[in-house]
């Protein structure tokens, strides 16, 4: 388990007029380690990175690289629907320092399970970096298979795995079927505990930003065997997992971490910032939490 168990989808922090506040994104790294994350995932979807142009990734990369000084894991996110920009990224990404990538089935190409099993192969092993697979259906349009992410855990690199399907039978079955050395996440943090509960054994977490310590303290319940417990901070914390998705990630987290005096609420279009409504709704459920 090289990512250890609670992995932080780090959001990007912009200034009011949409560049990259390097003043936060410093002070966002050191809140995250010191409320328990164990590893980062720079620049994926949560850290908009379908709006960080390509040099702005790397940057993040070298910067977050260094100032983590490996305090925690830094994972990198190079994957994309264009299987040979993401091996370039993927090699610049590990000359950049970090200590691994993450790579998201392509989105808008919908390969088939033969397509998807060469791009993520392809990728794998173009770099000596331990590899997360990333399944997330909602947003990629097509679901990777149990039977392509188990050939896929033939590469000696391809350490981790986060499930985003919400099909809870389908990460029990690929759970069961990946060799020990896999760990196996739950990509959605409503997800966290069923999914410890037939063989997970974390969460990439966008919850973490306010909740990091909380998390923990759940799944070191679970793990020490107090399910119940375990059970009462995951039922205590679930309007929140399902608050911060009220409208398209990362914009609610954004808005609450601007509340907590984290960043701006700024994010690049398409996406727009939340409504009056949301912002109600976002402010109440930190209020009703003590967040």
């Amino acid at each position: 388990m090289q990512f250890g168990r609670l992995v932080t989808a780090m959001i990007t922090p912009f200034t009011r007029d949409g560049a990259i506040d390097w003043e936060q994104v410093s002070k966002l790294v050191e809140h995250l380690i010191q409320t328990g994350t164990d590893s980062l995932v720079v620049a994926g979807t949560t850290g908009e990175s379908p709006t960080l142009q390509q040099e702005e990734k790397l940057e993040l990369f070298r910067r977050v690289s260094r100032q983590v000084d490996g305090r925690i894991k830094v994972i990198a996110g190079t994957g994309s629907n264009n299987t040979e920009a993401s091996v370039q990224l993927t090699k610049e990404a590990e000359e950049a320092g970090v200590d691994g990538v993450m790579l998201v089935g392509p989105y808008y190409n919908k390969p088939s399970q033969e397509g998807l099993y060469r791009h993520f192969k392809r990728i794998a092993e173009s770099t000596s970096l331990p590899v997360m697979l990333y399944n997330v259906p909602g947003r990629t349009g097509m679901n990777i298979s149990v039977d392509t992410m188990v050939r896929l855990t033939e590469l000696d690199n391809v350490v981790a795995i986060k499930e985003a399907s919400g099909d809870l039978s389908q990460v029990t079955e690929l759970a069961s079927r990946v060799p020990d050395r896999v760990a196996v996440y739950s990509g959605d943090d409503k997800f966290l505990l069923p999914i410890l509960s037939v063989g997970g054994v974390g969460v990439v977490s966008v919850a973490s930003h306010l909740v990091g310590l909380q998390l923990k303290e759940m799944m070191e319940a679970f793990f020490a065997g107090d399910v119940r417990r375990a059970a009462r901070l995951h039922q205590q914390y679930t309007p929140l997992f399902e608050g911060l998705f009220i409208t398209a990630n990362p914009v609610p987290v954004k808005y609450a971490m601007h509340l907590k005096g984290l960043c701006e609420p700024t994010v690049r279009l398409p996406l727009v910032p939340p409504t009056e409504a949301e912002q109600r709704h976002i402010r109440d459920l930190l209020e009703k939490l003590h967040i």
